[in-house]
Formats: C-alpha cells, structure tokens, sequence
C-alpha cells in the first residue's frame, strides 16, 4: 500500500489516487514525458466524466464509462491517440487492484482501440543530404548542428537520449555515445566515420565557447541546450532545407526504414535502438517492405513492358 491508502475512504476521487500513482512510476524510473502521458491520460478521463455528470470515484467507474469515453476519443483523436490513453488507463486502474484500493478493473474484458497499421513517415536520402547541407557553414551553430544531425540520423536515439549526452559520453576508442535510454537503461549507440568527423569539427569549436566547461555536450547561447531546444534547432533548420514540420523523432523512424530496407538484422537493430519489444520491428519492417515493392514494381511491373 502507498503512505497514507490505508487512512483513505475507498472513494477516494481519481485525482486524489492519481498522486500515489504518479510516485509509483517515479519510483520504476519513468521519464517525465510518460509521468506527464499517464498522468494528463487520467486527469482528461477524470474531466470528461465530471463534463458527462458521472462521479468521478474510482470504486463508481463502469466499463460502460470506459466504453464512452474512447467511443468520444475517437470521434475527436486519432486512433492511436484513443490507444495511448486507453493504455495509460489500463497501467492507472491495474495499480489501484495492485494497492488493494479496488477489487475489479473496470477495464477487465475490454479492448484497446484498434490503430490502422500505417508505416511511418521517414526521410529519404535527399532529404536528408538537403537538411545537412543547411547547416555546413563555419559558424559554430552551423557546426553544432550538423554534428547533432548526424548523431540522430547515425544512431537513431531518442531526442531525450542526444539531449543527456555529456562529452565525456562520446567514446572514440569505440566510436560509440553512451546514452541513457528508456528505464534509465544505458545503451552504447555507434556512429560511423562522417559523424566522428563532424562531432570533431564541433568540439573544436565547441572549447572557444565561454561555457567549454560545461559537462553537457550541446551548448546553446546560454548554456546546455535542452530538449525543447534541440526540438526548436531541427525544426529551423526543417524549414530552410524544405522541411516544414521536421522533428527529432522522424530521424528515429528514418534510421530504423533504411536498416530494414538494405536488409539489416532485426535483433541488431532492437539493440542499437533500445527496443524490448519486436512490435516496433513490424512497423518498421511494413514501411522498408513497401518501398522494395515500389523499386521492384519499377523494374519488373508488367506495364512498362507491353
């Protein structure tokens, strides 16, 4: 039981039980981006059934208000958004049995939401040599962006991992970065010969700079940049290399499509990405499918021969 179960009426409201599942997660190590997912997952469920004048006690929750609510998520959401918060719910409700604050789910016996399986979206090669080729300047922001490119679109790590990245993290000797993956997990991440070259061209700019001192590897004009300003450097650059709505995780998706597509071994890819779960391997695996298709249709496809 967490501090202070045992001294609450068992009606207690969802808001007031979703504190101690909050520590809960904290305490497994959760990032804060899933504290914040599962957290607004519940507050939202929490308002909407306040909104449709139903109680908001846990021990009152029917699967009927489940059912309701995703039916309304995806008139409004997308179904993978319909998905993520019934996810979240599942993870909030199967606690609360664990704690012992109630004896049944009301998400026992449902179905998630079902997601239409569609690849991806990833960049093509052009595209990419296109957004390199806007930040090859001698500027040290110019620098500092080729090389934080090059590290997603080596590496494929997530944009909090490239975020955490301390200089004492890049390893020369094995031409890895050592990041901090989901779970707080660590993970040697390799990169190839251009990226090792461009990392070096900023680190030389880098050490001119009044914060060189800075444990963190990417340094912004204040100081370490953080995820949100990483986020706000690729969008930049996103719209001068003809990219409106880049973002960090498409260099993610990027690298995963191009590994499957030249053929490259599943359980090597889980392990350079971090993955635990061979369900992202499937995604990934439709999208790379797809394009061979296409390239294949290009060189075998009846028409072209009648």
């Amino acid at each position: 039981m967490t501090p202070g179960a045992a001294s609450r009426a068992p009606t207690d409201d969802l808001l007031a039980l979703l504190e101690d599942f909050l520590l809960t997660l904290e305490s497994e190590h959760k990032s804060p981006r899933t504290l914040r997912a599962y957290g607004d997952a519940v507050r939202f469920f929490a308002a909407w059934l306040e909104a449709s004048g139903r109680p908001t006690q846990s021990q009152t929750v029917s699967r009927q208000d489940v059912k309701g609510y995703v039916t309304d998520l995806l008139h409004r959401f997308k179904p993978a958004t319909a998905a993520n918060r019934y996810r979240a719910l599942v993870r909030f409700f199967g606690w609360a049995v664990d704690e012992g604050e109630l004896a049944v789910s009301p998400m026992a016996g449902l179905r998630p939401p079902t997601v239409p399986e569609t690849p991806p979206p990833v960049l093509g090669e052009d595209e990419l040599r296109r957004l390199l080729r806007a930040c090859e300047g001698p500027a040290f922001e110019d620098r500092r962006d080729n090389a934080l490119f090059r590290c997603f679109i080596d590496t494929g790590a997530r944009l909090s991992e490239v975020a955490g990245l301390a200089v004492a993290d890049v390893d020369w000797e094995h031409r890895v970065l050592h990041v901090l993956g989901k779970g707080r997990r660590p993970r040697a991440a390799p990169f190839g010969a251009q990226t090792g070259v461009s990392l070096r061209r900023y680190l030389r700019s880098r050490a001119s700079r009044r914060q060189a001192g800075t444990l963190a590897l990417w340094l912004g004009h204040e100081g370490p940049m953080t995820p949100s300003g990483i986020a706000d450097a690729v969008r930049r650059r996103g719209r001068v290399a003809g990219l409106p709505g880049l973002h960090p995780h498409l260099f993610r998706h990027t690298a995963a499509h191009h590994w499957q597509l030249e053929g490259g071994n599943e359980t090597d890819l889980m392990t350079l990405l971090g993955w635990r779960s061979r369900s992202m391997l499937t995604r990934y695996a439709a999208s790379a499918a797809a394009e061979r298709a296409r390239e294949s249709h290009r060189r075998l496809g009846l028409g072209d021969r009648l």
